[in-house]
């Protein structure tokens, strides 16, 4: 199955239902079934950001019950999830989208951990 690693604690906000784009700087063809990869490193200015925003009761944080900065570091480096990727967009409406190129994702569900080392682009994952 394809695989995409994305980096915490945006990969727990798509599994969970709440983040429907993941931005890139590239463009995909492929639609269908990928698998959600936690990135080994978690950069914590993005962390710090959602909180931020949350305080501020900035769309679209504000009803996230976000999880604290350790319990995400314990999904780190390994499948998270599964989703399907719906399309590849240049703009859309969403409070998520920043492009250049957004991967519309539906149908997102938390799946339980299993370490796997990331790659770049989209990468296939046996079983």
């Amino acid at each position: 199955m394809l695989t995409l690693s994305i980096r915490q604690p945006w990969a727990w906000l798509i599994v969970h239902g709440y983040k429907t784009i993941e931005n890139r700087t590239w463009q995909t063809a492929y639609r269908g079934p990928i698998l959600i990869h936690a990135g080994l490193r978690m950069i914590t200015d993005d962390y710090d950001t959602m909180i931020r925003a949350k305080l501020a009761c900035t769309s679209p944080f504000e009803h996230i019950p976000i999880p604290t900065l350790q319990e995400l570091r314990a999904f780190c480096g390994g499948i998270v999830g599964q989703a399907v990727l719906d399309g590849c967009v240049i703009e859309s409406d969403s409070p998520w989208f920043c492009g250049p190129y957004g991967f519309v994702i539906r149908d997102a569900k938390p799946l339980p951990f299993r370490h796997l080392k990331g790659k770049l682009k989209l990468f296939s994952v046996k079983g």
